[in-house]
């Protein structure tokens, strides 16, 4: 078993190497991208079998959004989804012989969490302007500017120090354990990766979405209405 720590190019395109993880990474986008026509194509108000699945996951992760959040979730559904959707794809593809799960790659990690830094920014400056964004770093008082800066930057290299943690521990076990003890003995250890990849997608798209709503919502002009008091000399009927 390689180190996780280590990439070893399969081939190379001139100059750039070309590893394991970059492949899988580019087939699982292309098997995200060919099921999302599929599952988009011919829709109708009367939906059939394939309709009313892909309306459950949607409201599902609508439901998510909202409830984690409190914000409008149609803005976020695409990028949360397809993160919990690549990350759910990448961290199975562990139980295929002979493939390593990207997500056991740090690169991969890596890119996913600069994936979310730049989000969070975008989606701030989207909603507030780049002014809006810059004075979310002052919240809750101007003292915190230091913290707020470092804390948008050791949170998102948390998030895949953990990825890549629990992701490249279980296939480790897994694979330590097949070498000594046979095939059948690590299918309990199987059924658990596949668990703690399912948990790990939704953990890495949950702080994702609280990161970007966070963001967004603290540096977002109050939209509450004033409180109105009719005058005191006003007579009551």
């Amino acid at each position: 078993m390689n180190s996780p720590l280590e990439s070893l190019p399969i081939f190379y395109l001139g100059p750039v190497p070309v590893t394991s993880a970059i492949v899988t990474t580019w087939v699982i986008m292309g098997i995200l991208a060919m099921s999302a026509c599929w599952f988009t194509r011919n829709l109708d108000l009367i939906p059939g079998k394939r309709q009313a699945a892909l309306e459950l996951m949607v409201t599902t992760l609508d439901l998510q959004i909202r409830e984690t959040t409190g914000a409008d979730p149609s803005r976020y559904r695409s990028f949360v989804g397809t993160l919990f959707v690549f990350i759910l794809i990448a961290n199975w593809t562990s139980l295929v012989p002979g493939i390593d799960p990207p997500t056991a790659q740090l690169e991969t990690d890596a890119a996913l969490a600069f994936v979310v830094f730049v989000s969070v920014i975008w989606f701030s400056i989207s909603s507030d302007g780049v002014s809006g964004y810059l004075k979310s770093f002052a919240m809750p008082n101007p003292v915190m500017i230091p913290l707020n800066m470092l804390a948008s930057i050791t949170r998102v290299f948390s998030m895949f120090v953990r990825l890549f943690g629990n992701v490249m521990s279980g296939v480790f076990i897994v694979g330590v354990v097949a070498s000594l003890a046979g095939l059948l003995v690590p299918i309990p250890l199987m059924a658990l990766d596949l668990l703690i990849g399912l948990v790990q997608a939704y953990i890495f798209s949950v702080l994702a979405m609280v990161f970007i709503t966070s963001t967004v919502i603290d540096g977002a002009p109050s939209t509450e209405e004033p409180e109105t008091h009719p005058p005191q000399n006003m007579k009551e009927d």
